[in-house]
């Protein structure tokens, strides 16, 4: 199949792959043949999802490697960084799918041919950026703040994609859908409803194979190759709210958030 020959010999950094969509998305990448860098906050989590994956596809640990990587500290990120360039001779697809849903509110410590793949959702069409309290200091929501998050993963795939267009670089978003994972570890059933919730989410939500189709197809298929700055749905290209790709708005993001995490000064 074209995918297989396409992931042959290939590397690919998915990020939150000791489970839900990030796992099922690295155990089909391992399918087709690449080589899938899992980048995990929690390492013992992520020994027991590759041992998972070995058992299932059959993969080496030169195939399925495992790296440490805490998104909530830039320490982490950079060191993973610096890694990934000492260590890597080259670094084919990214997936940025680590998420968490309705989290309480805390604060953190602080080329070659590729593919950025940025996992959003379809609730960004409730979120609203405010540039004047960007940490959510002034006002918290934990739903809110869900749905802000992943307009800016939109406008941050919009940016990025014009900052590369011409370098041979592809970057592009997806929406999963409603998946049953541990995403919404924070939403809180009420105990006599678990049940309930449970066969409800059985019967209406997608499996996590499911849900890992569409980034799965955005690393992988020939036909995603030469597209750029979209969002995808059920590997679909999808029109978006025109607040999703203001190219303004999210130009600003992009220079903020260069300064917040200490790009430049």
């Amino acid at each position: 199949m074209a995918e297989e020959r396409m992931m042959s010999g290939k590397t690919v950094v998915v990020t939150g792959a000791n489970s839900g969509i990030g796992k099922a998305t690295a155990a089909a990448i391992v399918k087709l043949r690449g080589r899938v860098i899992m980048a995990c906050r929690d390492l013992s989590s992520a020994e027991e999802a590759a041992r998972e994956i070995r058992e299932q596809t059959g993969a080496d640990r030169a195939q399925l490697v495992l790296k440490q990587l805490d998104l909530a500290s830039l320490t982490s990120v950079h060191t993973f960084c610096q890694d990934m360039m000492k260590e890597e001779p080259r670094l084919d697809v990214l997936i940025n799918n680590a998420g968490v849903y309705q989290c309480p509110y805390t604060r953190t410590e602080d080329g070659f041919e590729i593919r950025i793949v940025v996992v959003s959702s379809k609730l960004y069409k409730h979120g609203h950026i405010n540039f004047e309290d960007l940490n959510s200091e002034h006002s918290y929501d934990k739903a809110f703040a869900y749905s802000r998050s992943k307009l800016a993963n939109l406008l941050f795939t919009c940016e990025l994609a014009h900052r590369l267009e011409g370098s041979g670089v592809t970057v592009n978003a997806l929406t999963p859908g409603i998946v049953r994972t541990n995403l919404g570890r924070h939403v809180h059933v009420p105990v006599l409803a678990q049940p309930m919730f449970n066969l409800l989410s059985w019967g209406l939500f997608k499996s996590p194979e499911e849900g890992a189709r569409t980034s799965v197809f955005l690393a992988c298929s020939p036909d995603a190759g030469g597209v750029q700055g979209k969002c995808f749905a059920d590997c679909r290209p999808q029109v978006l709210l025109d607040k999703a790709t203001d190219r303004e708005v999210a130009s600003k993001l992009w220079d903020i958030s260069e300064v917040m995490v200490g790009i430049t000064t």
